[in-house]
């Protein structure tokens, strides 16, 4: 499973996505680095079949408007410490590769639940 963290999702993140077995890259890899537009963010999302985690609720609206990004985790719990981060992520592992088979998807992270949204292509 592939993975792209947004600006706002830190990096320790990534990296215990990696850890886990997930090609897990962060936008501060990309060559503009946390000034990468948010269109550029989607379409390397989208071309490189990763999904995006974000805070961002614009990739949310993006999502449902223009269909990209394809395949997105909207994290909505403000300013969850990263461990907490990294153990919902890690706890719905196996859900997450299922959907991860659809063509198009969102995922609604809150304190108490996962809110999946399938989309069609």
């Amino acid at each position: 499973m592939r993975f792209i963290c947004d600006v706002h999702i830190s990096i320790k993140v990534a990296k215990r996505l990696k850890a886990a077995g997930c090609d897990c890259s962060h936008v501060n890899q990309l060559p503009e680095k946390w000034n990468t537009p948010d269109e550029v963010i989607a379409r390397v999302a989208d071309s490189e079949d990763r999904i995006l985690i974000t805070k961002d609720s614009d990739f949310r609206s993006s999502s449902l408007i223009n269909g990209s990004p394809r395949k997105l985790i909207k994290v909505n719990l403000g300013n969850i410490p990263n461990d907490g981060l990294i153990a919902l992520l890690l706890e719905h592992l196996s859900e997450l590769q299922d959907l991860d088979r659809r063509k198009r998807f969102i995922v609604e992270v809150d304190h108490d639940r996962l809110s999946v949204i399938l989309l069609e292509s």
